[in-house]
């Protein structure tokens, strides 16, 4: 990123607006939270039945409520983490613990796409209750675990480091 960009994001209003309020910046914190525990609450049971936990369990209620779920997570937490960002692009962009977070991130939202879109999972066919996933599913659902999990941690070190 040039660093003319960072600088004119930082001096925006929003980005002033931001880092100088005592209430707006810590609502926007916690909605960024927020954003994180819902996308990471609903993809790790999701990715443990995936993997082949709960095989009594059918995948296709999980898959309908938890797929959902995890995706209004991540777009919470992708509006609010852009705010935050604005408010220390340069700082961030800096970071290798912030660039390595954003790469492990589209990773998992690249798994995830993947395994809707590019090759689609029919969880009413792929995974009734008592079935041994297919080794591609358990593979997609170790990775989105891998992903999550690795941008979790990083991105609470980014705040520390």
């Amino acid at each position: 990123m040039s660093a003319d960009w960072l600088v004119a994001l930082e001096a925006t209003a929003l980005a002033g607006a931001l880092r100088n309020s005592v209430w707006v910046y810590p609502l926007v914190n916690a909605a960024h939270i927020l954003g994180v525990a819902l996308l990471v609450g609903a993809i790790v049971p999701l990715d443990l039945r995936l993997l082949g936990a709960w095989r009594s369990v059918a995948l296709a209620p999980l898959w309908r409520v938890l797929t959902r779920t995890a995706g209004a997570g991540l777009a919470l937490a992708i509006v609010c983490g852009s705010l935050l960002f604005i408010t220390r692009a340069t700082e961030y962009a800096a970071s290798g613990l912030f660039i390595s977070k954003m790469a492990v991130v589209a990773m998992g939202t690249a798994n995830a796409l993947a395994l809707r879109w590019v090759r689609p999972v029919d969880p009413e066919r792929i995974l009734p209750a008592g079935a041994k996933p297919p080794g591609r599913v358990r593979l997609a659902g170790g990775v989105s675990l891998a992903a999550w999990l690795t941008a979790l941690t990083l991105g609470r070190l980014v705040g520390y480091f």
